[in-house]
């Protein structure tokens, strides 16, 4: 069965990811399968809980991010 993993992220701690946690969540993702990261630039190689998200990952498991 497939399972759906979220994340969101904002560059600026001024800025809040509430809005894409929302859609994410709108979409299905439950709220434990949800993963943020605050205040992080994509530009970062290393995005600790995007990092969580690539571990949770399985095959058959999807990914829902928004913008």
């Amino acid at each position: 069965m497939t399972k759906l993993i979220g994340y969101a992220r904002v560059s600026s701690r001024q800025q809040s990811a509430d809005p894409q946690q929302v859609d994410i969540l709108a979409a299905g993702v439950r709220r434990d399968d949800l993963y943020s990261d605050h205040g992080i630039s994509g530009a970062r190689a290393s995005r600790p809980d995007f990092d969580r998200v690539l571990d949770a990952l399985e095959d058959g498991d999807a990914l829902v991010i928004t913008t």
